[in-house]
């Protein structure tokens, strides 16, 4: 590496085929500098600052080399600009489509744009930014914690560290008025000229004294109270509930990517079957490894989830639409649009999964009973039937808590009911457990 005489760059003389050939315009890296004085001239910025630019202008260059992520982009999507192609390396492009331009997604481009070959990868955003945004919290739930016991502690001592840096001012102030007054009281009282100057003086050094004084009475006259226990705690629950001002109305999406990029490097992400595989790199150089679910084909965010499904479809095999609607509603289960369900609704759904109705005599024709049924064959009382079941003398099946009990036939033949029945005679049920009884059939 040598200098050009005539610009004053660096430039690198190679020999080509027999011919110096110069470079010019090149550019050390800065460890390879054998010269480097910080601080030497004055300059506007501090060496700090001008490496904190430094390393933000590199942080948001766009496609030059591997780490640059790209500056802050407008939209809803959290992850632009830190996902990058598992399959060809590149990195990954957000879209937006829908008849609002709210419907985000994550599509790997490069190698279609560039050498006209098929897409590589894509997939929408949602799932993706929930899984991510709920590791970025969990990484982040001690340091809220933490941030809000320093802060109990900050509350604690500020009050007393302004009035110490008061109390000193005072003291410098006095001292500085206590210097004119032994000059005035050493002067000449016929040199009048230089007695009105000390005079003046020690009469403003007097004043800065009142002022220091006023401003240290202000202090302990409204000095905070310490923080209670009621306090405290709330402090407490509230650096301990980042998820909650995660999803506050007033956190934008701009401030959620602010965070997610001080905590996140990269993302590497591959399609695997129905599966999104991502493998998260942290700042610190940590790893993590995540797994969502792919939508298939013509599916989208409002779909119902695969449970609902699956437990419809045992369901119909028990209970008509109107007892399913209600058992759902019991379970908790919502629609893919967050609505309690309906008997329409069940309906609707089974229409679109192709699952079939509930028929009355199904269930006896299979040899299969209810908890009620059960109770009504053997002459017993329903509570004495559960009783059994959960003692493990009668066999019972329940697809998921809250679910009908289903007995067969067969293992209701080979009870022997003398030991729990007593003499046969069934009493009457109390509205208690006859309350207890219906949210089992």
């Amino acid at each position: 590496m040598t200098l050009d005489m005539r610009s004053g760059e660096p430039a690198a003389v190679t020999i080509e085929a027999g011919r110096k050939r110069i470079l010019r315009g090149i550019r050390r890296d800065r460890a390879d500098w054998e010269v480097l004085l910080i601080d030497h001239h004055e300059s506007y910025l501090s060496w700090h600052d001008f490496e904190r630019n430094q390393r933000l202008i590199t942080d948001n260059a766009t496609s030059k080399g591997l780490v640059p992520r790209g500056a802050l982009r407008r939209g809803e999507l959290l992850l632009g600009g830190l996902l990058r192609c598992g399959h060809c390396g590149r990195k990954l492009h957000v879209a937006y489509s829908g008849s609002n331009g709210n419907a985000g997604r994550y599509h790997c481009r490069g190698a279609q744009v560039n050498h006209g070959t098929d897409p590589c990868i894509g997939f929408g955003s949602l799932r993706v930014d929930q899984a991510v945004s709920a590791e970025v919290l969990q990484r982040l739930q001690p340091l809220g914690i933490e941030a809000a016991i320093k802060a109990i502690e900050t509350s604690n001592v500020q009050a007393g560290e302004k009035r110490r840096h008061v109390e000193l001012a005072l003291e410098q102030a006095r001292y500085e008025a206590a210097h004119p007054r032994r000059q005035y009281d050493a002067v000449d009282p016929d040199n009048r000229l230089v007695a009105g100057e000390l005079e003046r003086r020690w009469n403003t050094a007097l004043v800065a004294v009142r002022e220091r004084q006023d401003e240290l009475d202000a202090l302990d006259r409204h000095k905070p109270e310490i923080l209670g226990e009621e306090e405290r705690q709330s402090l407490l629950r509230m650096g301990a509930d980042l998820e909650l001002a995660w999803h506050h109305a007033n956190a934008t999406a701009a401030t959620r990517k602010r965070i997610i990029r001080a905590v996140i490097r990269e993302i590497v992400v591959a399609v695997e079957d129905d599966q999104i595989k991502m493998l998260v790199h942290w700042q610190g150089g940590d790893h993590t490894e995540l797994s969502v679910r792919r939508n298939k084909a013509g599916h989208h965010r409002r779909g119902a989830p695969p449970d609902i499904k699956e437990l419809i479809g045992a369901l119909v095999r028990q209970l008509p639409d109107k007892a399913i609607a209600s058992l759902l509603n019991r379970l908790g289960k919502t629609t893919g649009r967050q609505n309690g369900w309906t008997q329409s609704r069940v309906c609707t759904f089974r229409n679109q999964h192709a699952i079939a109705v509930y028929r009355k005599d199904e269930r006896s024709e299979r040899g299969e009973y209810t908890l009620q049924e059960t109770a009504d064959k053997l002459g017993l009382r329903p509570t004495t039937v559960l009783r059994m079941i959960r003692a493990g003398d009668l066999k019972a099946e329940q697809y998921c808590k809250g679910t009908p009990w289903i007995i067969r036939h067969e293992d209701i033949e080979q009870l022997d009911i003398r030991r729990h029945s007593g003499k046969g005679e069934q009493c009457p049920l109390s509205k208690l457990e006859d309350h207890q009884i219906k949210l089992f059939q």
